[in-house]
């Protein structure tokens, strides 16, 4: 990364940043807690939907997309809430969800009717949630959920393929596994995670991609081996495509003959995917897999994920064509301002649409530009940020259902971008702690005392991969520190103190006050 994009990727001053800090938190602490207020007072748990009659609970929607992100807000905004309350909903839902060794089912919580074991709710509980947590907290007891759950949802996997037992016919499914199986071997070592993400792999590389013209199928027939000629390019649809190139990474990295196997059957993938973008580069919704003509041509919010593992790609390979493609659609975005990725009958303002839309786009753009820092993607970052911001309502909701959580996702990535990665401990409104980077060193603002906790190789020593690929559900790295390295931290009243990577990244008390950090 050039000095000169360094420059402009945190041009702001850190008060700036420090004030966008606040905000974000603010806005996620205060819909946590309007969620709170609607848990289930037996459980604990909270509803799909809160004015639902039923209060149904399932592992795929409140699960994936709304319990985890509390858990993140908790820990970054509310320490002792993180250890009390949100590990009692872990224990609650392992009590109250599990039907079938490990694997949950739909909860009615106002009735306490359990349904039958689901794989997909497994599936998207580890894919978009526990995977997350694990993601930016390393190990806890959310990661020893989603270890076994994934184990006893793949021992259960009911579709029979040339390849072995599959969890589902669609890619939508068989895509979240894959997302979750390569991370888990690299986390455990245990070599079934391995063979499973084998599995899927060999079933849509060997199969489903070259009997599909070279892209996934919608839903495919593994007993007549054909499928619809339909893909989805947004959630629910690319899932496979995000997988695949994991797998391809682990691969990679194992240093296994796969890789090589894999890589023309992938690399015709990405490139019809790429072709079948608009102007900009941006995806449509559904395109025909054989024409790659657009059968929805909304444009998909969720164009990010796609792209992240076209730059992932770009990473294993070299190939300057994959990178080049991320910077064209990031440097188109400014046309993009207050565009309506989600028409949705509950948005407050119809033509903006659901908050949702605007919380998986600026998310795909945030993944990105930790990669390649486009000013203009980073300036249509902030702009539509506070698009989103303004749609949260005083009681702390935005359009009350489950994917509110998508909005504290988008908001705490957005905080940790201005912080580069800093959290402060404990964070109470109208606390701003704001950084910029300057090439190798990093200056910060803290408006108040607390105690500061710099960010480190999570990739590395959390999640033993040896390059930081883009990951779907990832939390970013910004300013990272090693653990062995000497810094030199100053306050800018002449203070100075010596300490180590390790001690930082434990976290240090410090006043209020503008501070540098740099390496000795």
């Amino acid at each position: 990364m050039t000095s000169l994009l360094l420059c402009l990727l945190f041009a702001s001053a850190p008060e700036q940043n420090g004030a966008a800090y606040d905000q974000a938190l603010s806005a996620s602490s205060r819909l946590m807690q309007a969620w709170l207020k609607h848990a289930d007072p037996r459980t604990l748990l909270l509803p799909d939907r809160p004015k639902d009659p039923k209060r149904l609970y399932t592992p795929h929607n409140s699960g994936a997309d709304l319990y985890p992100y509390l858990i993140l807000t908790a820990r970054l905004t509310d320490p002792q809430l993180y250890h009390g309350r949100m590990m009692e909903m872990l224990r609650n839902e392992i009590r109250h969800t599990n039907v079938l060794n490990g694997v949950p089912g739909n909860l009615e919580l106002a009735t306490g009717k359990l349904g039958p074991p689901s794989l997909f709710g497994a599936g998207e509980y580890a894919k978009d949630g526990l995977i997350t947590v694990t993601e930016y907290l390393g190990r806890t007891p959310w990661t020893d959920r989603m270890i076994d759950m994934v184990a006893a949802a793949m021992l259960q996997a009911p579709v029979d393929s040339r390849y072995g037992k599959l969890p589902a016919s669609d890619s939508e499914l068989n895509g979240d596994y894959l997302q979750v199986l390569p991370r888990l071997y690299l986390l455990t070592a245990d070599e079934r995670f391995l063979a499973w993400g084998r599995r899927i792999a060999d079933a849509y590389t060997e199969e489903v991609l070259p009997g599909n013209y070279g892209l996934p199928s919608m839903n495919w027939d593994f007993t007549k081996h054909t499928g619809d000629t339909k893909l989805k390019l947004r959630d629910h649809g690319n899932e496979m495509i995000v997988g695949l190139v994991t797998q391809y990474a682990l691969e990679h990295q194992l240093g296994s003959p796969r890789a090589a196997k894999m890589r023309p059957v992938l690399q015709t993938m990405l490139d019809r995917v790429l072709a079948s973008a608009n102007a900009d580069g941006l995806l449509y919704n559904t395109i025909d897999t054989a024409t790659l003509k657009p059968l929805d041509e909304r444009l998909s919010d969720n164009w990010g994920y796609v792209y992240g593992a076209v730059h992932t790609f770009y990473q294993i390979t070299g190939e300057a064509k994959y990178r080049d493609s991320v910077v064209r659609v990031l440097t188109g975005l400014p046309k993009y301002r207050n565009w309506c990725w989600e028409p949705s009958s509950n948005a407050k303002d119809p033509k903006l649409g659901s908050f949702d839309g605007y919380a998986d786009s600026i998310e795909s753009a945030i993944y990105l530009v930790n990669r390649e820092p486009v000013p203009e993607a980073l300036d249509w970052i902030d702009s539509e940020m506070q698009v989103m911001l303004a749609m949260q309502r005083p009681d702390g909701h935005v359009e009350d259902w489950y994917g509110e959580g998508n909005f504290n996702r988008t908001a705490l990535l957005w905080a940790l971008m201005k912080s580069q990665g800093l959290r402060a401990t404990p964070w109470t409104p109208g606390l701003k702690l704001g950084a910029v980077r300057e090439g190798q060193t990093l200056r910060f603002s803290l408006n108040r005392a607390a105690r500061i906790e710099f960010d480190f190789a999570r990739h590395r020593r959390i999640h033993n991969w040896q390059k930081n690929y883009v990951r779907l559900n990832e939390f970013p790295e910004w300013f990272t520190l090693d653990e062995n390295t000497l810094y030199e931290l100053k306050s800018a009243s002449g203070n100075s103190q010596i300490r180590l990577g390790s001690e930082l990244i434990e976290g240090l008390n410090l006043p209020a006050g503008d501070y540098t950090l740099s390496r000795q």
